[in-house]
């Protein structure tokens, strides 16, 4: 189903899916003897969703030779750029506390759990955005498990198309203190205009010494649906009905990291193929089949 301005979903429809999807591959990535990432969180929220091609890939109960040999090398590369990323945002907040700021949003949060994961500061606030029926869930399946927030996690249930800085605002944020910003896996499920209000609203309430993160996929000015369906092609095997390109804004956007800089911030961009080679992973070779192409991570300060 194509998206709409005032579509919902939960973690197993729509948008919501994704999440489940980017949360398995962390689980898998857990796994990796090579350490890059590790999230024991992931694998019970899959769980918990129900999907079950999911649940299996975050259960290691699915072999990449169980997969159309096609598909299997396109699954391994979005595990392993699901490490990649999760080590870069990981870094990111590091890197931020450690210069200070004690207080975090997670902007379309998800099934991060880096709330419970990561070792945060005493003292650090970390606010979770996301519709109502997904906070409440994760919030839910981590207590069942018995888990606990590192940070002083503050839940701010809400959709980003409404007025999330005023809600923000309600669940105790504090406009007037550094806050170091993550939009990870949002920017391509917004129309262009929406990720340009995203960050004018960032930047509002961004005191001197802010930080932000997130990424940039030029693919998405030359974004193909029919490669991208086939890119997608084991979910319809495995019979998940996601029509994955429908759920994504493709055509011209500006770069986070150019429309902050015009706003006095002082970004960063690292192409995915870097942060692969940081990391001590083989770069992903999908060629042309590639819907996306060089993703490109970007993060900064003001």
């Amino acid at each position: 189903m194509a998206r709409a301005d005032d579509d919902s979903w939960d973690l197993a429809s729509s948008v919501g899916a994704t999440a489940t999807m980017v949360a398995a591959g962390r689980a898998v990535a857990s796994r990796d003897p090579r350490g890059l990432i590790n999230d024991p969180f992931a694998a019970p929220l899959v769980r918990a969703v129900g999907i079950e091609f999911f649940a299996k890939i975050a259960d290691g109960e699915l072999d990449m030779s169980d997969l159309d040999p096609e598909s299997a090398p396109r699954v391994q590369a979005n595990i392993d750029e699901m490490a990649v990323r999760t080590k870069f945002f990981d870094d990111y907040f590091e890197a931020a506390t450690a210069g200070g700021i004690r207080q975090a949003v997670i902007l379309a949060s998800g099934l991060d759990s880096r709330a419970y994961r990561l070792a945060w500061p005493d003292d650090t606030v970390v606010y979770e955005i996301d519709q109502p029926e997904v906070i409440e869930f994760k919030t839910r399946t981590l207590e069942d498990i018995g888990a606990a927030p590192t940070a002083q996690r503050r839940t701010v249930p809400i959709d980003l198309r409404e007025d999330w800085p005023a809600a923000l605002r309600a669940a105790g944020f504090d406009a007037g203190a550094p806050t170091a910003w993550c939009a990870e896996g949002l920017l391509i499920y917004l129309p262009p205009e929406a990720q340009d209000r995203l960050f004018d609203d960032i930047d509002a309430l961004s005191e001197p010494g802010s930080a932000v993160a997130t990424e940039f996929v030029p693919g998405m000015r030359d974004f193909d649906p029919e490669k991208a369906r086939a890119a997608t092609a084991e979910f319809r095997r495995q019979g998940l009905d996601i029509d994955m390109p429908s759920l994504i804004y493709h055509g011209e956007r500006q770069s986070a990291a150019e429309y902050l800089t015009a706003k006095g911030w002082r970004m960063d961009s690292t192409p995915r193929s870097e942060l692969f080679a940081r990391y001590g992973l083989a770069v992903p070779d999908l060629g042309e089949d590639d819907p996306m192409g060089e993703i490109v991570y970007v993060s900064g300060r003001r």
